[in-house]
């Protein structure tokens, strides 16, 4: 008996074209679903690290808030009191967090 049910598993023809097309779409629905998301989200981050200059409004991935005093190839400074400057890594600069601080809140 246990023979006969191994066979009928097994198919005759391999692979079904189906379970080609199933593993296709799943790859598909990751890729739009997660993916592409994510690399568009690190384009975004990337950007505006590059894109920081003096005056502007941010915060750190720690949640410091400041606002930017020199910008480097890799590091800003940031004032988050009247005389305390602090130098992070641009990496470090929270584009999400930045955007929220920036937008006017409405009543």
């Amino acid at each position: 008996m246990t023979p006969t049910i191994l066979l009928q598993a097994a198919g005759p023809g391999g692979i079904p074209v189906q379970t080609i097309v199933m593993f296709g779409l799943i790859f598909v629905v990751f890729y739009f679903f997660m993916i592409r998301p994510q690399v568009k989200k690190q384009k975004d981050q990337k950007k505006f690290v590059e894109e920081l200059k003096k005056g502007d409004k941010v915060v750190t991935t720690a949640g410091i808030h400041g606002r930017v005093v020199d910008v480097t190839d890799t590091m800003v400074t940031i004032d988050v009191d009247n005389s305390v400057k602090i130098r992070f890594d641009k990496s470090a600069i929270s584009l999400e967090a930045s955007k929220l601080l920036n937008t006017p809140v409405k009543s």
